[in-house]
């Protein structure tokens, strides 16, 4: 059976770490709420006043009737099943750290752009927000960056790769972050290159893999915009 994965739709957000691991390995999944009544499908679950252990929020996969929650255990529990995850035990749990440090980033991804509150529009918190991504984009940026890239620099394995000798779903997701910062902070990421190089390079690497490719030039692909994590507000960049 395909896994389902259960999002927002028309949103990259969350939902787009896990997507990543799925089109890398070329697994079988559906995008449950890109299908024609998916989202009611979705709601109806995670409002379910019946059914055991419901999620508190997307995104969720289903695997048969196994239902996991949040990025990070999401890709704790696929990647083994995908060949995206250390076969040793010990490092599959660095693994997971790693996973959740980025977890922690895009929660402060996200609240560049509501710093005060989820509920409400962005533009009721605009000023806030210029304060919040100015010190976002001076300090929290290099502190996040400058710790993966000495996960990197430090990997015993060698620094291709952030977890052992071989591609995992973090480094897919370094990806995504690398992706999803060029895309808000234009300006504040424009030396990136410079000043972490081992993570672009990771970067650039997962986007020459062959499945990679395909995914990104596919409509399965969607395009960043404001209503997901990562979103442009060109007054809240600024240079590095």
């Amino acid at each position: 059976m395909p896994y389902e994965l259960y999002y927002w739709d028309g949103l990259q957000g969350r939902g787009e770490f896990v997507r990543l691991a799925l089109e890398e390995a070329g697994a079988e999944y559906i995008d449950v709420a890109r299908q024609s009544d998916g989202t009611a499908a979705m709601m109806k679950l995670l409002k379910s006043k019946s059914a055991p252990y419901i999620p508190f929020a997307p995104p969720f996969i289903k695997d048969g009737d196994l239902i996991v929650s949040h990025v990070a255990n999401i890709l704790f529990y696929l990647g083994p099943k995908l060949g995206l995850a250390p076969k040793d035990e010990a490092l599959r749990y660095t693994a997971n750290g790693l996973q959740l440090t980025i977890t922690d980033f895009v929660a402060e991804v996200h609240d560049t752009h509501h710093p005060i509150a989820t509920t409400k529009y962005y533009e009721d918190q605009k000023e806030a927000a210029k304060q919040r991504s100015a010190d976002f984009i001076e300090n929290r940026i290099p502190k996040f960056m400058s710790y993966f890239e000495r996960v990197l620099e430090q990997n015993p394995e060698g620094n291709k790769f952030a977890v052992g000798a071989k591609l995992s779903y973090v480094d897919l997701s370094l990806f995504q972050v690398i992706e999803g910062l060029r895309y808000a902070f234009p300006r504040g990421t424009k030396n990136f290159g410079e000043r972490y190089p081992k993570i672009i390079a990771v970067h650039d690497a997962v986007e020459k893999r062959p499945n990679i490719q395909k995914y990104l030039a596919s409509d399965r692909r969607l395009d960043f915009n404001e209503s997901g994590i990562f979103r442009h507000y060109p007054e809240l960049d600024q240079d590095a």
